[in-house]
């Protein structure tokens, strides 16, 4: 789960960070209201999207010279315009893709003296196990950038989370950061505060960019911050904070099914139960030269419900020409995914081809009920042939 920059500088100032002064804004009143709070005299004008490089994007809504998701203003008139400018305008940046995303929400900052820039953030290495620390000088660029262009200037300090955050991994990241005297202390603090706020938040990824110094102080200048959805039953504070508005509608849904979907850009819509058999059934889809629409594991116990559920979800995206069912049963048994399949075929008048693997517990009930329902539904005896049969039925009825 993914939360909003305003959000993410709340929870890092509750365990210590430096964090300049801020208060989100859902319309132009308020964020005049925020200004007017703020000492000033300068303000920045954030827009709030789930999206990094917000300061390079650019509105749909706007002229190709106007400015960015992030705005200098030198006076609270300046506040107002900037905010009616941005509030309902689409933001396209690097990470959005062409469609973009409404801007709903603003954040209106103090403004910072910036004398340098840094990058820090953690992550789970899960290559180690350990939550690695990833450091840089070069702060305010992508973190991709600087790693294809100067890898040199990347520091990585791996943490063993039983040993957790030692003085040395503060001395490694002030070191990495160049940073000396009080700032050398301040950055091995930092560290720390960042550290403890990843475990104890079991967080998926911190990054803060840029850390700025200002005035021989360190400063959360921007913040990013997902969740371990897995984890989020002991945070209900985190979970409060979800914005269901910077989700895929679909998404949304399957989730409160308890759904893992993740919509892609192909024609041919997946129903599989299993991760790493949804891996394998999008790329026989591939292989077989056309494109997945969805990734969709309905989890090794779905009911009836939930499955009729996951069927209905996928055939809302217009853009999905026939759907492929590959089910293998241990736990989740045929003859239930296929009285889910049946019963929300009916309920959706089922227009697009259809076809179906089993094979597992109850595979010989699940193919009677497949087969006596009526429907135009195609068996398959294998992964290869149910790839082929649904590539091949799409193609026919383009």
């Amino acid at each position: 789960m993914n939360i909003h920059e305003y959000q993410a500088k709340e929870l890092l100032a509750k365990h210590g960070l430096p964090v300049p002064a801020g208060i989100a804004a859902l319309s132009v009143e308020q964020a005049v209201d925020a200004a007017k709070q703020l000492p000033g005299p300068l303000w920045v004008v954030k827009a709030q999207i789930h999206a990094g490089g917000r300061g390079k994007g650019k509105f749909k809504e706007l002229g190709p010279d106007a400015k960015g998701g992030v705005r200098l203003a030198k006076s609270v008139e300046e506040v107002e315009s900037n905010a009616r400018e941005i509030l309902g305008k689409t933001l396209v940046t690097i990470q959005t893709g062409e469609a973009g995303k409404q801007v709903n929400r603003l954040y209106i900052t103090d403004g910072v003296d910036i004398g340098k820039e840094y990058y820090l953030s953690l992550v789970v290495d899960r290559a180690t196990g350990r939550i690695a620390m990833i450091a840089s000088t070069e702060g305010g660029m992508s973190i991709e950038d600087v790693a294809h262009d100067s890898p040199e200037k990347i520091t990585t300090i791996v943490i063993d989370p039983a040993e957790g955050f030692m003085p040395h991994h503060g001395r490694a990241l002030a070191f990495g950061l160049k940073l000396t005297g009080d700032l050398h202390k301040q950055a091995a603090k930092i560290g720390r505060q960042l550290y403890d706020a990843f475990v104890a938040l079991d967080c998926a990824m911190i990054e803060i960019n840029p850390l700025a110094e200002s005035g021989g102080k360190l400063m959360v200048l921007d913040a990013k911050m997902s969740f371990d959805s897995n984890a989020l039953y002991r945070h209900p504070e985190v979970e409060a904070l979800r914005d269901v508005t910077e989700e895929d509608p679909a998404e949304v849904e399957a989730s409160e099914y308890d759904l893992a979907y993740i919509k892609l850009d192909g024609n041919i819509g997946c129903m599989v139960n299993g991760a790493g058999l949804a891996m394998a059934t999008m790329d026989i889809i591939k292989l077989n030269g056309a494109f997945p629409a969805n990734f969709l594991d309905v989890g090794g116990g779905a009911s009836r419900e939930k499955v009729t559920a996951a069927f209905k979800i996928i055939l809302k995206d217009p853009a999905v020409e026939g759907i492929l069912v590959n089910i293998f049963g241990g736990i989740m048994k045929c003859d239930v995914i296929a009285d889910g399949i049946v019963a929300a075929a009916k309920d959706v008048n089922l227009s697009v081809p259809l076809v179906v693997r089993l094979e597992g517990t109850n595979v010989n009930e699940g193919k009677a009920i497949l087969n006596h329902s009526g429907l135009a539904i195609v068996s398959a005896d294998d992964l290869g042939d149910a790839a082929r049969k649904i590539v091949s039925a799409v193609k026919k009825a383009a």
